[in-house]
């Protein structure tokens, strides 16, 4: 009998220390975020190796109505598309916007996703996200007279994914863009959270393990009442600010503008490459705070002294208040990139950039010492046979032309194989300097001396008058719901680097021959040649 008391007490004991445990390490942090939801996070070293501290954080975000000061005026006969003597409608009605789009697209493997396999996956993801937002409310006590989210067919993202192509994110003629950039800019949100590259760094303040330790970069996945997805990025800088020139690149601010305009860049160039993208008014209460189920999301919410409602990002991006977002005094603005398909549906493949950069304060990479690193990379796998190379000058163009130097990597379709096109994601560093052009951003250019025939026709009708790069921006942006997108001497910078780019080609032409430079894929000898298309050497 005495050691069966002993058995007892011993279980007792036992059970004792496991819920006192359970109670400490589980329970006890979470009653503590319930009650103290405003409590700063403590200090991360990162912090101190961040870049300056930004502007106050009241005055993160500019009034809506000062925010609409029309920077960007149309010059003497420039009006809106679609307008009486548009230069965008002559544009895109312009013969080389009326070529085919490279080989026919014949069957299943010229599409990025099997219709019925990608219905049959979004329907499970809508059922799945039902049953946890049902439990989630009944966790909460709370009574929801909110409907299942329904998946429709002809919902505009569903239709942007199903039309991916090995010639591009969409078609010249697809009526979808359109729609889905309004959907974007008018469905209310059902919920917002973090990307999932932050999630794998909450917390961590580990400096080694991040590329750039910036502390002022900031995005969240927004899902919109259709259930299409968005990644949201705020606006951290003026339309008007430049980039201080002591800033290094990996510490530049990430600018919400430059996402909207990326993207019309890209479509204006025939690239169609970046996401559909649109900016748009966020309440960060009803939009962001409201729907989102992540506490730590919830608990970096505050209001500013005065009296905006603003938030932050833990470690290892941001770490104090001075890095925080503010509405004006609920409403934000912001970026919204139509997502991609899931991973799961349609894998890719994120490759490093030949032209990477150092990022670290003083050193150098091959590229930059060696004006023959070209030679090295024609002679590895895959630049050396498919036109992968090719895809990397298309993409150090657009880069120069936005003056983007934080293409680290590149992604692109595994499905489409070697000459799949590049996807030009996140711009968020691009048009930060108008005055200055950095030239070694078109180091794969003049390194390589080579460039599509496709590309150059384009860039070449662009710099003359009648389609004027600049121009056709300004009257592009205009559709934005947050015009202007881009101060005047951003547009102008467009204009003088498109032909330091021309001028590149011209030298490469002379020095190597036009056979040389100039290259024809096969999917290109329909396209018109300089005299067909009317264009100036």
């Amino acid at each position: 009998m005495p050691g069966l008391r002993r058995d007892r007490l011993l279980t007792l004991l036992l059970l004792g220390a496991l819920l006192s445990a359970d109670l400490y390490f589980h329970l006890w942090p979470q009653v503590r975020r319930r009650l103290r939801p405003r409590e700063h996070p403590r200090g991360c070293p990162c912090a101190r190796r961040a870049s300056p501290p930004a502007p106050d954080a009241a005055a993160a975000s500019p009034a809506p109505r000062a925010a609409a000061r029309n920077f960007s005026r149309a010059g003497p006969g420039t009006e809106r598309r679609g307008g009486r003597g548009s230069k965008l409608q002559a544009l895109f009605a312009h013969p080389l916007y009326r070529v085919p789009e490279g080989p026919p697209l014949l069957g299943p493997e010229d599409s990025l996703l099997a219709s019925q396999e990608a219905l049959r996956y979004y329907r499970r993801k809508v059922a799945r996200w039902n049953r946890r937002h049902k439990m989630y409310k009944e966790q909460l006590n709370l009574t929801s007279l909110d409907t299942p989210l329904q998946l429709r067919l002809e919902a505009s993202w569903v239709q942007f994914h199903l039309g991916i192509s090995r010639h591009g994110l969409y078609s010249r003629s697809s009526p979808v863009v359109s729609q889905l950039l309004q959907d974007m800019r008018r469905f209310p949100t059902i919920s917002a959270d973090y990307s999932q590259d932050e999630k794998a760094l909450l917390g961590a303040c580990d400096c080694t393990q991040i590329v750039k330790p910036s502390g002022v970069h900031l995005k969240l996945v927004l899902r919109f009442s259709d259930f299409g997805k968005a990644m949201f990025k705020p606006m951290r800088q003026q339309r008007d600010e430049e980039t201080p020139a002591d800033f290094f690149y990996f510490i530049d601010f990430q600018r919400h503008n430059a996402e909207i305009a990326a993207f019309h860049l890209d479509r204006i160039l025939d690239f169609r490459r970046v996401p559909p993208t649109v900016g748009r008014l966020v309440n960060v209460t009803k939009e962001i705070l409201e729907v989102t189920k992540n506490e730590i999301l919830q608990s970096v919410f505050f209001v500013s002294p005065a009296s905006n409602v603003c938030f932050f990002a833990k470690c290892p991006y941001m770490c104090k208040t001075e890095y925080a977002v503010c509405g004006n005094p609920h409403l934000l603005e912001g970026s919204l990139s139509a997502f991609l398909p899931s991973l799961n549906l349609a894998p890719r493949l994120s490759v490093p950039n030949p032209w990477i950069r150092s990022y670290s304060l003083a050193g150098k990479e091959e590229w930059e010492v060696n004006p023959l690193y070209c030679d090295t990379v024609k002679q590895i796998y895959p630049y050396n046979s498919s036109s992968r190379l090719l895809n990397i000058i298309d993409m150090a163009i657009f880069d120069f032309l936005i003056g983007n130097m934080d293409r680290h990597h590149y992604e692109m379709f595994t499905k489409f194989g070697d000459d799949g096109f590049l996807i030009h994601l996140d711009n968020a560093r691009g048009f930060g300097r108008h005055s200055q052009d950095e030239l070694s951003i078109l180091s794969p250019l003049s390194q390589c001396c080579r460039i599509k025939k496709k590309t150059l026709l384009h860039l070449q009708l662009l710099a003359q008058a009648d389609y004027r790069l600049s121009d056709v921006m300004r009257e592009s942006l205009l559709e934005d719901q947050l015009s202007p997108i881009l101060t005047e001497p951003h547009l102008l910078a467009l204009d003088r680097r498109l032909q330091i780019i021309l001028q590149t080609v011209e030298g490469c032409v002379e020095a190597h021959g036009e056979q040389s430079v100039i290259a024809t894929d096969p999917a290109e000898q329909s396209a018109p040649d300089s005299s067909q298309a009317n264009l100036t050497s």
